[in-house]
């Protein structure tokens, strides 16, 4: 079951939450905003949150649209789990629609050393202790507080080549460029409460909780929610080209629970202290814990958002970015050196006090609920509500 409190963020009462709703009534989604603990559907204003996105104060926009109270969030987080969903009562979907899907890699020094050991270890978990001791050995804690494509980055760069060390995680962890690539594409992603999927051959995996920026097609950032940048370490560590094998497969991308919009009382500011806490509970009574802190990222977010969106390349619907995460379990689950790796059945929970929870179950992406509404779906669904009419 969602819970009400958690999912919301602590200071709920002051924040501008906007989302999107499942009404099977209309046979499609809503954009709805929270208040006082309603959902309030906003579509005749804003029929995708891509257009609630695009306006010069989203957050003002939000507030002050009209719109019929549809639905209770407390009854719709008990029908939004897919355990107790009910199709014929509106459940939460991933609060974004047409804004391209995108994610930063090895922004953490932290996963930057998990990146590494995965290339070294060839995708092999068991090798991965003993990978790990070398590297953090011949590292020896330089890089922790390294400016990427700094001088001093370029140094360590030399005598990581000289001692035969040097990755393609290192160039884009301390280089110049950032890792920025293609998580899903648009309407792909999950909301809370879904299945996340994992590809069912996959021995090694985790999930990646992680800040999104929301941004709009001008390049600016208007909000933030939490993800899940689901990744399958053995695949992604046999080869770097099989990033799209080990990212994108169905139902591997989870944003929610909704968009926190910036206002007076949210800025980008208050996202650089975030602190994102993760727990996966799975059923064989295994529980692990795990905290990151936006303080510790080695790329600003204004700078990440703007190698991604710029004169270089243009989203006119805008996009949103993971940040990266500095948390990649390693706590040995099911044998002595394995580390971690998700059973079938684990709850992940990825919360942040002003953002809320992000709770999904893990599946294999076979055998999560497919993915059959995309944009041509929305598309023609708003058309038939007259939604697009102007």
């Amino acid at each position: 079951m969602l819970d009400l409190s958690r999912t919301l963020p602590a200071d709920a009462a002051s924040a501008t939450l906007v989302g999107r709703l499942w009404r099977p009534e209309l046979e499609g989604p809503s954009v709805v905003v929270v208040r006082d603990g309603n959902l309030i559907d906003i579509s005749s204003s804003f029929p995708t949150m891509r257009d609630l996105c695009e306006m010069a104060d989203p957050a003002a926009a939000a507030a002050s649209a009209k719109g019929d109270r549809v639905a209770v969030l407390a009854d719709v987080l008990a029908k939004t789990p897919e355990a107790t969903r009910d199709s014929r009562k509106p459940w939460l979907l991933a609060p974004i629609d047409l804004q391209a899907i995108k994610a930063a890699g090895v922004t953490f020094a932290i996963s930057l050393l998990e990146r590494v050991i995965e290339e070294q270890a060839r995708g092999q978990a068991d090798r991965a202790q003993a990978v790990r001791a070398e590297v953090e050995a011949a590292l020896g804690g330089a890089i922790s507080n390294l400016k990427p494509g700094s001088e001093q980055a370029a140094e360590l760069k030399k005598l990581l080549q000289a001692k035969g060390l040097w990755s393609q995680y290192l160039e884009v962890g301390i280089g110049p460029d950032a890792e920025i690539f293609t998580k899903a594409p648009p309407m792909a992603a999950v909301g809370t409460g879904a299945s996340v999927g994992i590809l069912a051959k996959s021995s090694w995996n985790n999930p990646e909780p992680e800040v999104v920026l929301v941004v709009a097609s001008h390049g600016r950032i208007v909000g933030a929610t939490l993800g899940n940048d689901v990744n399958l370490r053995d695949i992604e560590g046999r080869s770097a080209l099989l990033l799209g094998k080990a990212k994108d497969n169905n139902a591997s991308t989870a944003i929610g629970p909704f968009i926190r919009l910036f206002d007076r009382g949210f800025t980008l500011d208050h996202l650089r202290r975030t602190e994102v806490r993760l727990k996966v509970e799975g059923t064989d009574g295994f529980v692990l814990d795990g905290v990151s802190h936006m303080s510790q990222i080695s790329r600003d977010p204004e700078d990440l958002a703007s190698q991604m969106l710029g004169p270089h390349h243009q989203y006119p619907d805008g996009a949103v970015l993971f940040l990266g995460t500095m948390f990649a379990p390693i706590k040995d689950r099911d044998s002595p050196g394995a580390g971690f790796t998700h059973h079938v059945g684990d709850v992940v929970t990825i919360a942040a006090d002003a953002l809320g929870a992000l709770v999904n179950v893990v599946t294999t992406s076979d055998r999560a609920p497919p993915w059959t509404f995309g944009t041509g779906a929305l598309m023609r669904n708003l058309a038939k509500r007259g939604l697009l009419a102007r």
